[in-house]
This record gives structure tokens, sequence and C-alpha cells, in this order.
């Protein structure tokens, strides 16, 4: 995490103190206290920091200065930044993109207001193109492997080119009313912007729809703040000056819940006076009340209060830190990883037939999310890019064999007890599932694999009969990850190899779950 300090002039940051030890089909969480790294950059009016692509870029207003570090020097708690400068000092932003910097360029006229566009550099400070005209700048963020700023006249979207950036304009649409995006917050699993525009509004923006790219929502009244949710794509969260948070459904454009949780909030006064900010943490959605000095609690899954902690002063601003995994006690002797090489046989499909045990579905509990939608997104791309640096296919190839094999249109599955939930457009499918056994595979080059089926005994007459788990283990164990298999006849799924819609925890971010696949 980083401390952005405007009137300190200093950009600091902090360990949270939560690590993860990947190992193959799992990862081990080790929680410490948060502590300083002794990463420290220093200079006039820091405001805006980006992290894209593992490089944080810190922009200085006061100097008209990006610098910008790598995570690993951060991680090493080193301060080894490398400069770019701009023409003038100004409300800038910088972004690291590739091997090019995109740098905001300062309205020369007026150094005092927002810039006036995007000028792209390359490494050695050279520009690279033409600016790319944006009034106003002022707001940034990353779907996916799409990146835009906010302007007076629409957004700029920018993706990955052949040796350079391509910067394309989104004008508003003709049918929205007078206003703009000064905030943009970037999707994760969906791939959309979600953007204020003007007080009582937000807008949900589609980067790559030909049409109807802008589909504006009406408030109760004045926005206080919004958020997305990073485990649950289908929706977003926006507190309001009457109290209340809203749950917006992105798929229907529409807010489906809403909740009473503080006093009212004006937005009158002081851009940063203290008010109301959401972040979600997994099953929670966390909201500051910092007149009140506590935080409200509500579940995600049900938007209802579960509770709230009493926090000494104002409570303001919230990051939610964590992750996924299992906590060990490391001064055991024994210690079964993956990197246990009868586990490894096993992962990679050799073992005995005896070897080979029953499994409750339990062992796949859980809110799990399909990795489809990221392959579509391009968030995978460095995962077939690392598969080709030591398989025989090239990116692109992997890319199409992955793009078979993850396809679905089930974004989502929920697993307790015997109950399992398809979600498709965020409608579920419900059933209830007793085990049916288990049949080993023998796949075309030799090695073997287990499918773990489960028969429905009731429920929603669409939801499938048969589900089928493969998760390359072959016992009693949770899953971290899972392939499935789905439909009404038991032996046709068993033929079935080429599609396998691929889930992993909900609560996964999009780069720990490359992270994690990466480590394969």
């Amino acid at each position: 995490m980083f401390a952005v300090q405007g009137d300190a002039g200093a950009v600091t940051a902090i360990a949270s103190g939560i690590s993860f030890d990947d190992h193959g089909d799992h990862g081990d969480i080790d929680v410490q206290a948060p502590k300083l790294t002794g990463t420290e950059i220093a200079g006039q009016k820091p405001s805006h920091l980006v992290e894209h692509d593992g490089e944080f870029a810190a922009f200085f207003d006061g100097e008209g200065v990006a610098r910008i570090i790598s995570e690993k020097a951060v991680l090493e708690g080193k301060s080894e930044f490398r400069e770019v400068k701009t023409d003038a000092p100004q409300h800038g932003v910088a972004v690291a993109f590739g091997s090019h910097v995109l740098l905001s360029e300062p309205n020369k006229e007026k150094p005092d207001e927002l810039p006036v566009g995007i000028r792209t550099v390359d490494r050695a400070g050279a520009q690279v193109g033409d600016i790319a005209q944006c009034p106003d700048l002022h707001g940034e963020a990353s779907s996916g492997n799409i990146l835009a700023f906010a302007c007076a006249t629409g957004l700029l979207v920018v993706k990955h080119g052949d040796s350079a950036p391509e910067i394309q304009h989104l004008p508003y649409a003709d049918n929205l009313p007078d206003g703009k995006s000064t905030t943009l917050i970037g999707g994760r699993g969906l791939q959309y912007f979600l953007g204020n525009y003007g007080p009582d509004k937000v807008v949900l923006i589609d980067p790559t729809a030909e049409s109807d790219a802008f589909r504006l929502v009406e408030l109760p009244t004045r926005r206080v703040h919004f958020a997305i949710d990073p485990v649950r794509p289908k929706f977003a969260y926006v507190f309001t000056e009457d109290g209340q948070l809203h749950q917006l459904d992105i798929v229907a454009g529409k807010i489906a819940n809403s909740l009473k949780l503080t006093d009212p909030y004006s937005v009158d006064g002081h851009w940063n006076d203290p008010r109301p900010r959401i972040a979600v943490a997994g099953d929670n959605i966390v909201v500051t009340d910092p007149l009140a000095g506590k935080l409200h609690l509500v579940s995600a899954g049900s938007f209802t209060r579960t509770g709230e902690i009493a926090v000494e002063g104002k409570p303001f601003n919230i990051v939610a830190v964590g992750g996924s995994g299992k906590v060990h006690d490391h001064t055991e002797k024994v210690h079964a990883h993956s990197h246990d090489p009868a586990v490894q046989q096993i992962y990679k499909g050799y073992f005995e037939d005896g070897q080979v045990k029953d499994r409750a579905l339990s062992d796949w509990a859980g809110d799990w999310q399909s990795v489809y939608p990221y392959l579509k997104d391009g968030t995978l791309d460095p995962v077939m890019a690392h598969k080709a640096e030591t398989g025989d296919q090239s990116a692109d190839e992997y890319r199409a064999y992955y793009e078979i094999g993850y396809r679905t249109d089930v974004e989502r599955i929920e697993i307790n007890g015997d109950t399992v939930k398809f979600f498709k457009d965020g409608k579920p499918l419900e059933a209830r599932y007793a085990s049916d056994g288990y049949e080993i595979l023998t796949y075309e080059k030799g090695n073997r694999g287990v499918r773990f089926i489960f028969k429905k005994t009731e429920g929603d007459a669409a939801a499938p009969q048969y589900i089928q788990f493969s998760d390359h283990k072959i016992a009693p164990e949770a899953a971290g990850h899972y392939h499935l298999y789905w439909g009404n006849d038991r032996s046709a799924l068993l033929e079935e190899v080429t599609n396998w819609p691929t889930y992993y925890a909900s609560s996964l971010s999009a780069k720990e779950i490359v992270s994690e696949m990466m480590a394969h």
C-alpha cells in the first residue's frame, strides 16, 4: 500500500503484513503486523498514484514530474525510481504502459487548469506519435487490458498496439445530459468502467461497444462515494448523502437494493472533508462513518447490516487488503506441499487406482468465479506468454486453446452443503446434489484424471442432472480451483475433454489468479 502525502511531499510504501507462498495447487498465507517498507519517494505535492503492469507511477503536481518505481523495488524496500518530466507543473497523472509512459499534457495557456491531453513517451522520454486531445483530463482506470482517461468530451481508451499504445477517443453519447466524468473505476471480471456524472448520477461505460457505450444511472440524491465489488463482478456500490448505500446491478444498469446506514452527510463544503467511504473485503462491504466514529459492516451476499466496529477519531478513507490461502504452523517438521514429488506426480496425472478415494461436495464449497472473462479481456495474456516460453506453442495458439477450454456463460458458482447455485447473467439456477461416485479417465498422452460425479436430487428443472469435478486431486482435500463439466447425460460428459470451464475462488483478484496460474 502507499500513503500519498500531498502536504508532506512524500509517497510512502507500507507493507500490509499479508504475504503469500505459492505452491501451485494452493497458496500459503502469512499474516504479520503492518510496517513501513523503507521505500519513500519525495517531491512537491504528490497527487495521483497509478499502478499498471507491476509499476507504480507517482505524479508530483508541484513539479510536473512522474516518478516510476517497480513493484520489485518496493517489496525490497528500495527507493530506486526513474523520472519522466512534463512541460510544466499541473494536476496531472502518469501511467507506465508496457515500454511506454502515458503523461498528462498541461494546459500551457492556463497552467492552473486541468490538463488537456495525453502524451506518449518511450523509455528515453522521447514523444511517440501525436498528443491525444483530452480537455479537462481528470480520472483514470484500468479494466482488463484496457486503460481509460476521463475527459470533458468523453473517454480516451488505450490498448496495446504493435509498437506503441493505441489511443482512441470515445465521445459521450448525444443523449447524455450536460456533464462529464472526473472519477473512473475499472470493472473486475466484467470489462467496464464506472464513473461519476454530475452530482446525482453515475455512468456505466462499455469501452468496446460500437453504440450505446454509456448508460446513465440516476441516484435518489447527491453521490458521496462509489466502489466496485471485486469478488462479485455484477455489482458496484454507491453511497449517497441521505445516508443510504445502494447496490448497483452492472448488468441491468440500475439500483437493485438500498440500505440506510448513517445520518445524512452533505457534499457541500471542502472536497476533502471527512465523509463516508466504501471498501469491499471478501464477503463484507465496509462503510466508514466519520461523524459517528464507526465502520458499518454489510453482507455482500444478502445486502443486510451485519455489525459495526467502533473506531477512535473520525474514520475516513479505507482500503481493504487480504487474500486467499492456507495458514500453516511452519514449525511443523512434516509439511506436505505440491513441491512433494508424489503430489506433483498426482497433479500431472500419474497415480495408482488404489490412491483414489471418494470425495464429498464440501471439498468444493465456496463462492467461485469463472476465469473465462479474464481470458476474453486480456488479463490472462501474461499466462499465455509464460506458457509459450516453455511450451511448444505460441501465446496466440495457447490463447485459442484456452478459449475453447474456458468458454462458458456461467460466470459464478456457489456451493453450500449439498446445494449448488449456477449464475448466468446474474440469475441463479439452484439444485441439490448427492455423490454418484467417480470415474478414472485415461487421456491421449497417457496420463490420467479423475471425475468426481454428483447427481441432482431436487431443484430447478433447468439445473443440470449431473456435475463432474476435476481438480488434479484424487482424494479428500479442499479445492483451490477446479474444472467443471455439467449436463444431463453422465456418460456423454465423460467424453468431453475440450471444454472444461474453470473456476477460482471469487475472493481472488485477477492478479492473484494470474500468479497462481503461472506457478503451475
